[in-house]
């Protein structure tokens, strides 16, 4: 097998993202085809924005890029898991570390960590 199988997700699959060192899950987000060419060639790791509809190489506005160290498909080919080397130590576009910062604790979601840094500063419109 050369790529994962595109079809299946009708052109994108999801992608669990974790940090290459502890393990921890950073992010999930979604390829399409052409995010997956672009990862594997300049080995930074590039996504399908479902919002903006577009190709977007993580960290190209606040400088916190995602150097893969390795990529794994599962069983059915349509699932990647993605180990990654985190520059600026924040995968997560409001300033945490991982985009799992919030934990259900008597029934609502609380914020459990310290922002690494202040999105209104990173991203200076």
């Amino acid at each position: 097998m050369e790529k994962p199988d595109f079809d299946k997700g009708h052109g994108l699959l999801p992608v669990i993202v974790q940090d290459a060192v502890n393990r921890r899950v950073l992010m999930l987000a979604y390829m399409n085809e052409e995010a997956w060419s672009k990862t594997v060639q300049t080995g930074l790791a590039h996504y399908w924005s479902r919002s903006r509809k577009k190709i977007w190489l993580k960290g190209e506005t606040s400088g916190h890029v995602q150097k893969v160290r390795e990529m794994y498909v599962d069983c059915d080919a349509d699932t990647l898991l993605i180990l990654v080397e985190q520059a600026g130590g924040a995968a997560c576009h409001e300033g945490y570390a991982s985009c799992f910062f919030r934990r259900l604790d008597d029934g609502a979601f609380v914020v459990v960590e310290e922002r690494v840094f202040d999105p209104k500063e990173v991203y200076k419109a």
